[in-house]
């Protein structure tokens, strides 16, 4: 993971988006294009909150897809031990 994070040209800001009034945002073009997101494709939100505090203070987005291969490496060892 280490490899993997030093490799990432992060972090920048890329776009500033607007949430419209049915809460809802549109990506640019152009960083749909960078991403190589489609119509239909996937995304995950995942959530930062600061210790002790409820609001969430950051918003990550990732390709659906990508999560699949870490969750499954993480969660298969401890769901055959709990179905052994």
């Amino acid at each position: 993971m280490a490899d993997y994070m030093s490799n990432i040209g992060c972090c920048k800001v890329d776009a500033i988006v607007t949430l419209d009034s049915k809460g809802q945002i549109v990506l640019p073009k152009d960083i749909r294009e960078k991403a190589g997101l489609k119509p239909s494709d996937k995304l995950a939100i995942v959530c930062c909150q600061d210790s002790g505090k409820a609001e969430v203070c950051c918003l990550i987005m990732v390709k659906a897809e990508k999560l699949e291969e870490p969750v499954k490496k993480a969660l298969e060892p401890i769901l055959k031990e709990i179905f052994k």
